[in-house]
């Protein structure tokens, strides 16, 4: 709790110091977002499914990967409930390392996915990463590096600008649960079809796709209502 005592104006209790600086390191990360020269286009590719789920969006080079993160949920269409994390090559080290947020895990360390720039670890000499999505469904998506743009000022990023096939609902049970949903879908006299549909809300066309539906959050907000 922030104490109200009296202080020497000039000095600010160690609360509010800390908290003063966490919102001007707040403030320092949005203006420094907006200072951007290059863009990365990625691909962005859900794996064990056929036909293939994929996007492919553009996102400022200094998007930190929670940033990342945040521009695959919203592109794909996931609702971001649960853990994520990402494996990537260090080029420092040539030694394949995991990104995320912070938790207590015995059998590997995670580095803070708040603190590190993609462009720190992703290039044209180093393109290629792994996203997991879920622990539990264990969504694994590709993430390619295609090209480094330059920005284009006329354009809002991060965008999506290509993809196809809808995502499939959280918690649906991983790959397998996804193909009864699909065919379940399919077939309308199928015995667990209805009661799909009522957990949905509505029928599930995994053929759905329209990127103009897209909405991207601000990482920024996000965090925020993650902690």
């Amino acid at each position: 709790m922030l104490s109200y005592e009296s202080h020497s104006p000039n000095v600010l209790p160690h609360e509010w110091a800390e908290h003063y600086n966490r919102l001007s390191e707040h403030k320092r990360g949005a203006e420094v977002k907006k200072g951007y020269k290059l863009i990365y286009q990625f691909k962005i590719m859900l794996l064990d499914i056929t036909p293939l789920i994929w996007r492919r969006i553009q996102v400022p080079d200094i998007y930190t990967f929670w940033d990342l993160h945040v521009a695959i949920q919203d592109a794909m269409g996931w609702s971001d409930y649960h853990l994520h994390e990402f494996q990537v090559v260090d080029p420092k080290s040539d030694e394949l390392i995991f990104i995320g947020l912070p938790i207590e895990d015995n059998f590997k360390e995670v580095h803070d996915s708040r603190k590190l720039r993609i462009s720190d670890y992703l290039s044209i000499n180093n393109r290629k990463a792994s996203y997991l999505y879920d622990f539990g469904d264990n969504w694994i998506h590709d993430v390619l590096l295609e090209e480094v743009l330059g920005r284009d000022l006329s354009v809002k990023y991060p965008r999506c600008i290509a993809g196809e096939r809808a995502c499939p609902p959280e918690d649906v049970g991983g790959v397998m649960g996804y193909r009864d949903l699909v065919q379940a879908m399919k077939n309308k006299k199928h015995p667990d079809r209805e009661d799909l549909i009522d957990w949905l809300g509505s029928e599930y066309d995994p053929e759905y796709f329209d990127r103009m539906q897209i909405h991207f959050d601000d990482p920024d907000e996000r965090l925020k209502n993650t902690y």
